[in-house]
């Protein structure tokens, strides 16, 4: 199955619903636009894609107070289906259309994946509240919209491995997406995008194919850079003041060494 076939069936499935996506988006655009599609592709398509999808010891572990799950960038490495549907959602008119239903302006797809891939949560795995970082691995272009297709069959929502949103902050109520089977959830991000995943409860993992896009310009002009921000849940106040610490300190770094004191381990490298 090749990327451009797989790239016309995305296209066109988005396309057949792009005035309610619209609405979606512009109703929650206030805060943290976002909008989400079902059955994106075939049935027969996407359970390929879950079967071939890599075990836990072939991806990479990241387990911190941050985050635990398994990431894997590296796409040479797995089934070549895998490759193909991660680069059929930066096909140029996918890429457009997704940019006119969000209102950004010429967003642009990322060939090396940075902080993209697939990913994978099992039992207890979570990633707590964050910010994204705000730009591209080279800090020339922003962070503006992030693409989650989820691909794990009768995935409940009680399973827990939901995407999370914070709009009104931490202090508020969240909004939970359901991390459902064969459902692309589209975001923006920004200097207010804080979103989490949440702690999975079931003894089984929950499988995920992300996309971010960048553009020339911040989705809003009083947007400013920040690495990667962290905090802990409501419950975990101590957790969020250690994150809040941990996250002050590498802003600080990121001073004084504009791209970082090491080379971000998580891209494709070609």
């Amino acid at each position: 199955m090749k990327r451009e076939v797989l790239s016309d069936l995305i296209y066109h499935k988005i396309g057949s619903q792009k005035k309610s996506v619209e609405k979606q988006f512009s109703d929650s655009s206030d805060s943290i636009g976002y909008f989400f599609i079902d059955d994106l592709l075939p049935l027969e398509i996407v359970s390929k894609i879950h079967q071939v999808f890599p075990k836990p010891e072939d991806l990479v572990l990241k387990k911190s107070i941050r985050q635990d799950k398994y990431v894997g960038a590296q796409m040479n490495l797995y089934n070549p289906i895998l490759e193909e549907i991660i680069y059929a959602f930066q096909d140029n008119k996918i890429v457009d259309l997704i940019g006119e239903i969000c209102q950004i302006e010429a967003p642009i797809p990322d060939e090396f994946l940075y902080a993209g891939g697939l990913s994978m949560m099992g039992n207890k795995q979570f990633l707590n509240p964050h910010l994204d970082n705000s730009h591209d691995k080279d800090r020339e272009r922003w962070r503006v919209l992030n693409l989650l297709y989820y691909v794990t069959p009768d995935w409940n929502k009680e399973y827990g491995g939901n995407l999370e949103l914070w709009p009104a902050g931490l202090r508020k109520d969240q909004i939970t997406v359901h991390s459902k089977f064969n459902r692309l959830v589209v975001m923006v991000t920004h200097n207010e995008s804080l979103h989490s995943v949440s702690p999975i409860v079931y003894n089984g993992f929950r499988c995920c194919i992300s996309n971010y896009y960048f553009s020339k310009k911040p989705v809003f002009a009083s947007d400013k850079f920040h690495v990667t921000s962290f905090r802990g849940r409501p419950e975990n106040t101590f957790t969020d003041t250690i994150l809040k610490m941990d996250t002050f300190l590498r802003m600080n770094l990121r001073k004084m060494f504009k791209k970082g004191i090491r080379e971000n381990p998580h891209v494709y490298k070609k």
